[in-house]
């Protein structure tokens, strides 16, 4: 049987990760309160991002930039900074 979560992002009672996301309080956090189907579509967003600003996994700045992206999409409902071909009109 499938683990479920009340997903944060969703609203809903849906299916959980099977894993932490990451090490961390905010693996934990993600872990706890976010369901697949969220986390599907912010590694889509995080994808664009990475992409689109030309990214390193490598770069500190990078990775600070995309977890707090990541907070704001998941936990605080706040429009994301997406790049400017990717904003609507």
């Amino acid at each position: 049987m499938s683990r479920l979560v009340d997903c944060v992002k969703m609203g809903e009672k849906l299916e959980g990760l099977d894993f932490l996301p990451f090490p961390g309080e905010l693996g934990q956090k993600v872990y706890d309160n976010v369901s697949k189907e969220a986390w599907k579509q912010w590694l889509s967003q995080q994808t664009i991002l990475i992409n689109e600003y030309r990214l390193s996994s490598l770069d500190p700045k990078a990775r600070t930039f995309l977890l707090e992206e990541m907070q704001k999409f998941l936990f605080d409902d706040q429009d994301i900074d997406m790049p400017e071909e990717f904003k609507s009109i």
